[in-house]
């Protein structure tokens, strides 16, 4: 398994953690990591994950619940709704991934994890999240001069 889907199978366990201890991510840590050995390279990017979700989670649940039809963030199975909080900040705010790797990175992790109908609920949402708004195209350089 690449280093980046492993970091997000564990950003995942974490978030998932947090929402059902309702926890901060923080003291979740260390305890997880004792518990998951993983290279230095996987932990700081599920760190990375996690955190970016806490930070702009406001935001992030904002942008589900307004593309998510018909359907209360509370009520979503908690799986789902961190593969979308996930999903959508390394959608929105990470630039160093293709939307696309972010997409189908989202995609599988709700096969892995979620249930028979996950996969095309994440897909159909964060489809839209990504639709509606794009991440901002990286400044051009200036010419040489």
């Amino acid at each position: 398994m690449r280093k980046r889907t492993k970091a997000r199978e564990y950003g995942l366990q974490l978030l998932y953690q947090v929402d059902i201890r309702r926890a901060n991510w923080r003291d979740l840590l260390e305890l997880f990591w004792r518990e998951h050995e993983a290279p230095q390279e996987v932990r700081e990017y599920s760190e990375r994950l996690v955190q970016g979700t806490a930070e702009h989670l406001p935001d992030i649940d904002a942008l589900i619940t307004q593309h998510a039809d018909n359907w209360d963030l509370k009520r979503m199975a908690v799986v789902d709704r961190n593969i979308l909080r996930m999903g959508t900040f390394e959608l929105l705010w990470v630039d160093d991934v293709p939307e696309t790797v972010c997409l189908n990175e989202a995609i599988e992790l709700a096969k892995r994890f979620g249930d028979a109908e996950s996969a095309k609920f994440i897909n159909g949402i964060l489809d839209a999240i990504h639709k509606a708004h794009p991440r901002p195209a990286a400044a051009p350089n200036p010419p040489a001069a």
